[in-house]
């Protein structure tokens, strides 16, 4: 599979725009500031494919990115406080618009800071996703700030934290290191090749 030849397609921010999916769609969801666009520039050898900013609630939009047969789509970050209801609410239909409508979603990366247990909001994405019977793996995003004590003391209590799920894969990740990139790119190349192969 070909990262390198994936390139910005569209931006879309009212539910009304989101366009049919007619090919297989790798989505990538998390709160505001957890790294997505950082970890989506990373595993497509971009420096800024995906726009990334220090400030949280930047990706306001649902945005598409085209490869060879396959879209990714970098979801709106949720759980920011400091944006207006009216923007929350926006963006909660953005999000309910985009998994509710029929849409060929073969694989979700939801994304966690691993340096912090899961939020409610955290929560609440994952036990959607579980229960809507999608294929996600979990991205363990900044792994790189936790020192070797710190991080298996957080491996540890992410098995608590997350033993609701004992079945997803979780891959410490990090924009500044790569680790992890071989791992993310590996779980999408073959899902795609999987939904290839059942679509024939």
């Amino acid at each position: 599979m070909h990262f390198n030849n994936v390139e910005f397609e569209t931006s879309f921010g009212t539910q009304a725009q989101l366009p049919a999916s007619e090919m297989p769609e790798i989505a990538f969801a998390g709160r505001s500031n957890v790294g997505k666009s950082s970890l989506l520039n990373k595993i497509l050898n971009r420096k800024s494919l995906a726009r990334t900013s220090s400030m949280p609630g930047k990706t306001i939009t649902v945005n598409f990115f085209k490869g060879v047969g396959f879209r990714f789509v970098d979801l709106p970050g949720y759980g920011y406080a400091k944006v207006s209801q009216t923007e929350k609410t926006r963006w909660a239909g953005l999000m309910e618009a985009y998994f509710k409508t029929s849409r060929n979603i073969c694989l979700v990366v939801p994304l966690i800071d691993m340096r912090h247990k899961p939020s409610a909001d955290d929560y609440i994405m994952l036990n959607f996703l579980k229960e809507s019977g999608y294929h996600f793996v979990i991205a363990m995003t900044k792994c790189d700030k936790l020192n070797k004590t710190q991080r298996l003391k957080r491996l540890e209590e992410l098995e608590e934290e997350l033993s609701d799920f004992p079945t997803n894969q979780r891959i410490p990740f990090s924009s500044q290191t790569g680790e992890g990139v071989e791992e993310v790119q590996q779980v999408i190349s073959d899902t795609l090749t999987s939904y290839e192969q059942e679509s024939k």
